[in-house]
């Protein structure tokens, strides 16, 4: 007995490298702590960052500090935001005592529920599952810093830069490139990371658009929305569609209903019906819900046709977008079509 045990022991030892461990700490795929463990892949991060020595910057998920120290190196400051207490003590741990030690700010908690200090640069190898609702948080983050360098799961980040024709074209796309200039760096091999992902990914530059775009946002993306409810069929049969003509016209009527009496609000304050189109709002949209169930009957009958369906595809016409495709259309084009709804009285907010 005594002897059979101590064998399963001897075996289960060389399995331990499979812990992850470094520092004496242990890292949890489950909650996608993945260390950098390729410092020249570290260097090319730093470098491609562009950081200058008068720099504040914003790490989210700094782990054990592979990348803090290169950080620390290059800028005036680092604010680190992690969530798990065993990676904050080892941060602390390995600056305590150093030159950097001064100017390294460690925020322990959830980086989407914390507010996030003035940062010139933001640096991050998150956890995969928070992309979307991050990357909005930062792009309307004020002040605007100059940019974000960010590793994501390698297929997200092909999301975010695909243009117009493009299989990944997505909604995704169009809002992240509306609000900022996104560029693909590197890609970086799972092999780079301990533990490994299972997936490969991608490091992304963004950088917010300057002055940010004069539109209310959640017009905007009440609008795009629907525009990608099937991104590949056209236009035209998207807005005959009897639950997005329904929706429309309680908006519309809405809003005529408050000019009427000269309390009209466009600043989306007002909770129009708009909203149930999508479960999620803009922050949490990850650009897997293209082509997302939805009724497709059309409103009326070919005798039955109302006079605001006729209002919203004479809007389409007009601008020669009735078969045009949501997968095909530039930002200019969707600005074009979005301010010729607003003139008609059409509103997605």
């Amino acid at each position: 007995m005594a002897g059979g045990k101590m064998k399963k022991d001897k075996q289960k030892g060389p399995r331990a490298p499979s812990n992850h461990y470094q520092g004496g700490v242990t890292f949890h795929k489950s909650k996608g702590q993945h260390i950098l463990k390729n410092p020249l892949l570290v260097d090319a991060i730093v470098q491609k960052a562009g950081i200058i020595p008068t720099d504040t910057i914003l790490e989210i998920g700094p782990g054990t500090g592979n990348l803090t120290k290169k950080l620390l190196e290059a800028g005036k400051m680092v604010i680190a935001v992690e969530l798990d207490p065993r990676m904050v003590l080892e941060l602390q741990r390995r600056f305590q005592g150093t030159r950097f030690s001064s100017r390294l700010k460690v925020i322990q908690g959830d980086v989407l529920k914390t507010d996030l200090p003035y940062f010139d640069i933001c640096v991050a190898n998150i956890p995969y599952q928070i992309s979307s609702p991050l990357t909005f948080k930062l792009l309307f983050h004020q002040p605007a810093f100059r940019c974000a360098i960010i590793m994501f799961q390698r297929e997200f980040a092909m999301r975010l830069v695909a243009q117009p024709g493009d299989n990944l074209y997505c909604r995704l796309s169009v809002n992240t490139q509306f609000y900022a200039r996104v560029s693909h760096l590197l890609k970086v091999g799972k092999n780079n990371f301990r533990p490994p992902p299972k997936v490969d990914s991608s490091v992304v530059r963004i950088e917010p658009r300057k002055p940010r775009p004069e539109v209310n946002h959640k017009e905007w993306d009440g609008f795009i929305r629907i525009c990608f409810i099937r991104k590949n069929k056209t236009l035209g049969s998207i807005f005959k569609q009897k639950n997005v003509l329904s929706l429309l016209e309680k908006n519309y009527k809405t809003l005529q209903a408050l000019q009427g009496s000269q309390n009209v609000s466009l600043s989306g304050n007002d909770d129009m019906e708009i909203a149930r189109l999508g479960n999620e709002s803009m922050e949490m949209d990850d650009g897997m819900d293209d082509d997302m169930d939805m009724e497709c009957d059309e409103a009326e009958g070919e005798g039955e046709v109302s006079e605001f369906k006729n209002k919203v595809i004479s809007v389409l016409k007009e601008g020669k977008f009735e078969e045009q495709r949501a997968s095909k259309l530039s930002q200019e084009s969707f600005l074009t079509l979005l301010s010729m709804f607003n003139k008609a009285g059409i509103h997605f907010s």
